[in-house]
């Protein structure tokens, strides 16, 4: 962390308030940090010169080192690795939607991830740090200037490295800055916050947040099988989260996404479906509000002793739940060849784990209960 506030930060009240600067010139130097990514060399004809002094005073500018970016030669999918200043590396990725010209980005909130999941890259690393909310945002303002012309950021999710509402004082302040009109202009109903499970996160997202969307990494609802997937169930059981994430549904009324990684063998079977079904329609009558469910078929991670459902397991398994009348989505999880798709992302050379994901092309298979659930978001150590 630089020894002064780092200005992709701070709202322009903050900026004004640190600078003695007035509101109006502090708006319009938060507008050149977000789009320049610096502030102006020489003072534009809006802004008063001692403004523009003052702020370069008071804050500073760090930013992170694109190391590496790959393309996805079988989808629109763009994978990028960051260097921190300590020589941490950090992973985001660049989902295109299916408007064409826009695009969200899948943002990093921690240097590896404490909570382990079993299917996950990033949980086999462990917890190096949390990131600062500055880290967080230049993540996606790095993203953003390298877009087309007439294309833009529509939406966040904090999907990538780590647990979100493990780092939620820098994820909330990012939130901040990304819907802030001077800086990202994003609508807080185009974020989504994936988490594995942390009541008091999701109740405080409720409080502070409320149009900010949710996501739940789900792995299995039946009773001991959730918890050799997500260890996390130890300290914070589905029961408490879910009675957690029903307070969150009934405050904003947003349906939550669950996020249900499809594991052969592990959790894709008739009873897996069963459980799942009277567990959702258990949620539905009790908040009013029906959860978008999303299959991820797992995508290959060496190192994680897991083996893909087939497709034909996979269409039992939604039929199993449609009979139930759960409707679903299966998630086309995009970039697999460049291992950027779901619960791939990781940077730790020393452990040797790469991911290894399936090079189909892009296809989103609906049911007609479900046409509200998104499409393209990829899942990490969370969802």
């Amino acid at each position: 962390m630089p020894a002064v506030p780092a200005l992709q930060a701070l709202l322009p009240e903050e900026v004004a308030a640190l600078a003695g600067v007035p509101l109006p010139d502090a708006r319009r130097l938060v507008s050149c940090i977000h789009k320049q990514g610096r502030l102006p060399e020489r003072c534009p004809a809006t802004v008063r010169r001692v403004s523009l002094d003052a702020v370069r005073a008071a804050g500073a500018l760090p930013t992170l080192e694109l190391v590496e970016r790959q393309a996805s030669a079988v989808d629109p999918f763009v994978k990028y690795a960051f260097r921190a200043a300590d020589s941490n590396e950090i992973e985001s990725v660049r989902i295109p939607l299916e408007k064409p010209g826009r695009f969200s980005v899948c943002v990093s909130s921690q240097v590896g991830c404490a909570l382990a999941c079993a299917f996950c890259a990033t949980g086999k690393m462990g917890l190096l740090r949390n990131l600062e909310a500055w880290e967080i945002v230049e993540q996606l303002r790095l993203v953003r200037a390298e877009l087309p012309e007439g294309t833009r950021v529509h939406g966040v999710v904090f999907q990538g490295m780590g647990e979100p509402l493990a780092n939620l004082e820098n994820v909330l302040a990012a939130i901040r800055v990304f819907s802030e009109p001077s800086a990202h202009a994003i609508d807080r109903r185009n974020m989504t916050v994936c988490t594995a499970g942390l009541s008091a996160g999701i109740r405080r997202l409720a409080r502070e947040q409320p149009d900010v969307r949710i996501g739940l990494s789900i792995g299995d609802v039946r009773f001991g099988r959730r918890e050799a997937l997500m260890p996390i169930e130890r300290a914070h059981s589905l029961e408490e989260v879910l009675e957690a994430l029903a307070e969150h549904t009934r405050a904003t009324r947003n349906a939550p996404m669950w996020a249900y990684t499809m594991l052969a063998g592990q959790n894709d079977d008739d009873d897996a479906a069963a459980a799942l079904a009277t567990r959702l329609l258990a949620f539905a009558e009790a908040t009013g509000v029906r959860p978008r469910l999303s299959l991820i078929p797992w995508n290959q991670v060496e190192g994680a002793a897991f083996e893909r459902s087939s497709e034909e397991t996979l269409s039992r398994f939604r039929a199993r739940l449609r009979e139930r009348g759960v409707g679903t989505i299966v998630r086309y999880s995009g970039g697999g060849d460049v291992a950027a798709a779901c619960g791939q992302l990781a940077r730790t050379p020393a452990s040797g784990l790469v991911g290894r994901g399936s090079l189909r092309k892009p296809q989103t298979v609906r049911d007609g209960h479900d046409d509200s659930a998104p499409l393209d978001t990829p899942q990490s150590s969370a969802p």
